[in-house]
């Protein structure tokens, strides 16, 4: 590991504990949180005296022109420096000279790498809520584009009854939304500066705190600088919200899965979203969806890593916290591209308007309306269960659907039925009747479509 700030030692690292303990072949990346984090703090130690105002005026000056080489890749990453912090320090000395050793009065790496963290975190929480909220529109618009399409909706995988395609569309608009809120309600607990924790203790030095926390956009700063360097339970949390919002990633993408085979046939995925196949030249595999899957169980890896990773570490600053980066790092890439490339695909589903039709046949969907028509006749719902449970065995036993019954076919199972009972049998009719707040009735789910596209708005 580096020794450049390292009086204390005299032998040379071995090379494989040099190999072990280098970061910055993937903290690299979070060069542009640690040069804000500390052209903020140099700011603040010429304004406070610490240092000399002109060396805090040259300090950031080489950070901004290293940035600018980070940004133009022309920085060369040095793996022998250990990680992103030490190559940047070392660049400014190399860049300024003895003024570039100044930057680091006042704080630790503890405290530098925790703000940079931090940093990095409260802009993936911002691109991943613009994210979310363009697959919401996204589905919205698909929703309200089938909104009079009527498909089956399914318990246990089994046909269970109708419900307009928009209604189940905005079942994930919801759950979406609930993964917006869980980042937003996060994002205030990363928005705390750790800056000024140093080491574990604090510093002596006459630091202003309040000024670097408001120049770099933190709503506060930490209330204990050993829990302020020691704490990651933010990550966890990120990974933890990431790995919810690919659950939900991942039911979708089963629908669609089952909903493009031949057996379903309830939609088509289109061809910038497939794959064929090596052997069969019929194949046309809905490999996005598969892949989001897949990825789903990477980000809960991330996160059992992550509380692996925490669960036996004493305060306060450990080595092992080195390995939380590639954890959260991956985390948010893999949620992120998962969710623009959902997005992408939503567009390019097609609906079989035939299929969904001939499914709305199958599995005897009429049957809990049939029970409650002859409940509205006065019979108790158990026992109007019973009877329209009869009458299903005695379909399936003659290659019947409900709908094809005659009106004496249904009065031998109960005296109650009147040739009003047909009017309950259509698919349109059944969604119709429900007609509450957060049912599938059409001018509810209109409704909701409204209050979901106000919501998307507002936020």
């Amino acid at each position: 590991m580096s020794k450049l700030w390292g009086g204390r030692f005299e032998g040379r690292t071995d090379d494989l504990v040099e190999r072990l303990g280098e970061s910055v072949s993937f903290d690299a990346r979070l060069a542009p949180w640690d040069l804000r984090g500390s052209i903020a703090h140099a700011r603040m130690l010429g304004q406070q005296h610490i240092i000399p105002a002109r060396d805090a005026r040259a300090i950031i000056r080489g950070l901004q022109a290293i940035a600018k080489e980070i940004s133009a890749g022309r920085f060369t990453w040095d793996v022998a420096l250990e990680d992103v912090h030490t190559n940047i320090e070392a660049a400014l000395v190399r860049k300024i000279g003895d003024s570039g050793k100044r930057l680091h009065t006042a704080r630790s790496r503890n405290d530098q790498v925790a703000t940079a963290v931090r940093l990095w975190t409260r802009d993936q929480i911002d691109q991943i809520a613009d994210l979310l909220r363009a697959l919401q529109a996204a589905l919205i618009a698909f929703a309200e584009a089938h909104l009079g399409v009527i498909v089956p909706g399914f318990t246990h995988l089994q046909h269970a009854q109708p419900v307009l395609l928009a209604h189940h569309m905005l079942a994930y608009v919801e759950m979406f939304q609930r993964d917006a809120e869980r980042f937003a309600q996060l994002r205030s607990r990363v928005n705390v500066l750790p800056l000024g924790s140093a080491a574990l203790a604090g510093t002596p030095y006459p630091i202003d705190r309040e000024q670097v926390a408001l120049e770099l956009g933190f709503e506060a700063v930490s209330a204990n600088s050993m829990d302020a360097v020691a704490d990651r339970d933010y990550l966890i949390e990120f990974c933890a919200n990431a790995a919810l919002a690919m659950m939900h990633l991942s039911r979708f993408s089963e629908e669609l899965i089952l909903w493009s085979s031949p057996e379903f046939a309830f939609i088509e995925i289109g061809d910038a979203f497939t794959t064929g196949s090596s052997i069969m030249p019929q194949k046309k595999n809905p490999d996005v969806a598969e892949l989001v899957r897949g990825k789903t169980g990477r980000v809960y890896g991330d996160l059992m890593a992550l509380l692996t990773l925490l669960k036996g570490l004493p305060l306060t600053y450990n080595r092992d916290l080195q390995e939380d980066k590639e954890r959260v790092f991956d985390a948010a890439d893999t949620l992120q591209l998962c969710l623009e490339v959902f997005t992408r695909m939503i567009p390019a589903l097609s609906v079989n308007t035939d299929a969904v039709k001939r499914a709305l046949r199958q599995g005897f969907m009429e049957a809990t309306d049939l029970a409650d028509y002859l409940v509205t006749k006065g019979m108790p719902f158990r026992a109007a269960h019973e009877v329209i449970g009869k009458i299903v065995l005695y379909c399936a036993r003659n290659g019947k659907a409900l709908p094809d019954l005659s009106l004496e076919e249904f009065r031998g199972f109960s005296t109650l039925f009147d040739d009003r009972v047909f009017s309950v049998l259509s698919a349109e009719a059944i969604v119709r009747r429900r007609d509450h707040p957060g049912a599938t009735a059409p001018a509810r789910v209109r409704d909701a479509l409204r209050a979901a596209k106000r919501r998307l708005r507002t936020r």
